[in-house]
């Protein structure tokens, strides 16, 4: 009978068990072991294995590793992990990993260090990775510019297909990727592409001209990187071309860049929408009193909009003392009134984001979630009507007839506020996140709780 097999441990555990016997071998001092365990694990996995040791043993285990994995490795680690590693490092070795890095990467990391460091480091480039450098180094931070690479392969139109495969062999092993060709003319414009595919079947006296697409598609420097992103996710491609104002081509965005960036980006609009101030930091390694100081800021404006909600309630309370059984159900009405409203707003916020949904929609979304908003109200409404005369034994029908209207017209109009609002923001050129789902459920509080006791003094005659 064939013995029971474990099923394949996942990432994460492959990820523990390295870890957890790398730790014990190095904290023996058994370095050749650790090497040895090292071997057949990914830079990406050992990047994230160095990030979770104990502080005191990550630069010993980046230390065991060869030099060209050891740059591949430290390309993947965070910035903070970077850093501590570069102080541990003697001179030489700092600068050796530093030129060896792909430029995008580089400039990664200068972004995140003192100025102070970054000057010593950057003297001590070579001519070429200078240049490089500097060149994306004074691009805007998130534009096209600052993220792309100058490790790229560059055609002459009037080459030949041999001079090109000829030129590709040369220079492949220090380009990022070469399975799209970029073609400019004598004055280093964009003029076409190439796919390595095309170049390779193609006849050897062919002109680089006669087979290549001029058809192209390209962003500018100073394209947002999230339009960046979003072009390369919508045409599918590995790489695109970057161009500088008089259509040279200056540089390149592959698609590992564009994962970092659409997973930064998403981060920055989930902390944003729920009232939390990122600003690019990594949440959970900030220092606390800096977390606090970002939160309680937008705790306060929402505070303050809650004192409104007290001041209605105070301004109706001869309502309430009349009729006691309403206040039970304040809590109710507002809560529901904020979901909704929090509902829309979401689905909206992410729409706008990933050009899923654009202003010119507007009026037939906000349309839709009116409609919406209009279904949920009657389908509620009716339910906590009869929740509202049962929970009262037979009381007053007009307090749950005030519940029940209250209720439809709240998430009729927290459809729509939900809704409209992250427009406005996006009109206003804002971020459409900052219209976030405690704000819209702050602003609903407010409104429903107006509602809910102006209809209460109608029906009571109060």
């Amino acid at each position: 009978m064939p013995s029971p097999t474990r099923p394949n441990p996942d990432r994460a555990e492959l990820q523990d068990l390295v870890r957890s016997q790398l730790q014990a071998l190095l904290e023996r001092s058994q370095f050749e072991a650790a090497k040895t365990i090292l071997q057949p694990v990914q830079p990406a996995d050992i990047a994230d294995v160095i990030e979770s040791l104990p502080s005191h043993l990550q630069a010993i285990a980046f230390r065991l590793l060869a030099k060209d994995e050891a740059i591949a490795v430290y390309e993947y680690l965070e910035p903070p992990v970077q850093e501590a590693l570069l102080e541990d490092f003697k001179q030489p070795a700092v600068l050796e990993i530093i030129n060896q890095m792909s430029p995008d990467d580089r400039v990664r990391l200068l972004d995140e260090m003192p100025a102070k460091v970054v000057r010593q480091l950057f003297h001590h480039l070579s001519p070429e990775e200078r240049e490089a450098t500097a060149l994306l180094l004074g691009y805007k931070p998130e534009t096209a510019g600052r993220i792309m690479t100058t490790e790229y392969v560059a055609l002459k139109e009037e080459w030949t297909v041999e001079q090109a495969l000829e030129h590709v062999r040369k220079v492949a092993t220090h380009i990022e990727t070469i399975y799209t060709l970029y073609v400019t003319d004598t004055s280093r414009h964009l003029s076409g592409i190439l796919s390595l595919r095309e170049l390779v079947v193609a006849q050897p006296d062919q002109l680089i001209r006669d087979i290549m697409t001029r058809d192209v598609i390209c962003v500018h420097t100073d394209t947002d990187q999230e339009e960046v992103a979003h072009t390369l996710q919508h045409y599918d491609f590995l790489a695109v071309p970057v161009v500088d104002s008089e259509q040279r081509l200056v540089g390149i965005v592959t698609v590992d860049d564009v994962l970092d960036i659409l997973e930064d980006e998403a981060t920055e609009d989930i902390y944003t929408a729920g009232g939390v101030q990122a600003r690019g930091d990594d949440y959970f390694k900030t220092n606390l009193f800096t977390v606090a100081r970002r939160r309680v800021v937008w705790l306060l404006v929402l505070l303050l909009t809650n004192t409104l909600t007290s001041g209605v309630i105070h301004a109706q309370e001869n309502v309430l003392a009349q009729v006691i059984a309403l206040a039970a159900f304040i809590p109710l009405l507002i809560d529901t009134g904020g979901n909704i409203g929090s509902q829309s707003s979401t689905v909206v916020i992410r729409g706008l984001n990933t050009g899923d949904v654009r202003m010119g929609e507007m009026l037939n979304i906000l349309r839709r979630e009116a409609i919406a908003g209009t279904l949920l109200g009657l389908m509620l409404g009716v339910i906590v009507m009869a929740w509202a005369y049962v929970l009262q034994r037979g009381g007053d029908i007009r307090v749950g007839l005030t519940v029940g209207l209250s209720l439809f017209v709240i998430s009729v109009l927290s459809a729509v506020a939900g809704t409209g609002l992250p427009f406005l923001f996006k009109a206003l050129k804002f971020d459409p996140a900052l219209m976030s789902a405690p704000f819209i459920t702050t602003a609903v509080d407010v409104l429903g709780v107006s509602i809910y006791l102006g209809l209460a003094r109608w029906l009571f005659q109060i």
